[in-house]
């Protein structure tokens, strides 16, 4: 980094005031009063302009903490990640159902992370709930059937287009360099209801983005969402269902 010539470096100035100061000891001590008076005035001067040097020496420390980014914002890049929601079967004939696994196509977000430590961070992310969709090998019929019941009767997206998430706080520890495990708690607003989560992810810093992989589970039944049954419940979904996530995120 090229030096600031114009910026004096309190260290040469602190040396320099030493050397006045012992000096005017030296000579106080073998001359007479007058030149023992301004020997003492040079000392009290010298003083004057340590204590100088001590402030600009600190203001510059500050100065170089302050220079650094207090927090550094990322936004998502939902084009280059994935969030998928994982729903089991479960009854009687569960055997003869399909677990299934829905991408969410739509969804943005931004995070705020501390520079070199991570937290104090925050996340937002918000889903456009009809945009869930199918993944699974199934006819065009079957998809055309579960992706209606879905945003018809489970997520009532007329009456609740958007699924949220706001945190509350963030827990992270550590792993090597540029790289953390986090405990992200918050508020997810689904189906109408606001509940509290937590979201355990792995992140990984690079130079302009951040790799964040991880998941968390939710049960339908605390957003007010009846799982799917059918046959007389001799085959319908979990109650729980667990959402992954592969994110990119750049500055």
């Amino acid at each position: 980094m090229k030096a600031d010539r114009s910026v004096i470096n309190p260290y040469t100035l602190i040396a320099c005031f030493a050397m006045v100061r012992v000096v005017g000891l030296v000579f106080g001590a073998s001359a007479g009063p007058a030149v023992t008076r301004g020997a003492r005035e040079a000392t009290i001067a010298s003083d004057h302009l340590v204590s100088a040097a001590n402030i600009a020496k600190d203001s510059g420390r500050t100065a170089m903490i302050s220079g650094e980014p207090a927090g550094v914002h990322y936004h998502i890049d939902s084009g280059h990640s994935r969030f998928t929601v994982h729903a089991f079967a479960a009854g009687l004939l569960s055997f003869a159902a399909h677990n299934h696994n829905i991408a969410i196509r739509d969804f943005s977000g931004d995070a705020e992370v501390t520079y070199g430590s991570v937290e104090p961070a925050s996340l937002n992310m918000r889903v456009r709930s009809a945009s869930l969709a199918v993944t699974d090998k199934v006819s065009d019929s079957d998809r055309e059937k579960i992706e209606t019941t879905m945003r018809n009767d489970v997520l009532e997206t007329s009456r609740y287009p958007e699924i949220v998430f706001q945190s509350t706080g963030v827990h992270a520890t550590r792993l090597d360099e540029g790289k953390y495990q986090v405990k992200i708690p918050g508020n997810l607003t689904l189906h109408g209801a606001t509940r509290s989560v937590t979201i355990n992810a792995r992140l990984d810093f690079g130079a302009n983005e951040l790799h964040a992989v991880g998941e968390f589970p939710i049960k339908q039944s605390e957003f007010g969402i009846k799982p799917v049954s059918v046959a007389g419940g001799t085959i319908k979904v979990k109650d729980e269902v667990k959402l992954s996530f592969d994110i990119t995120a750049r500055k």
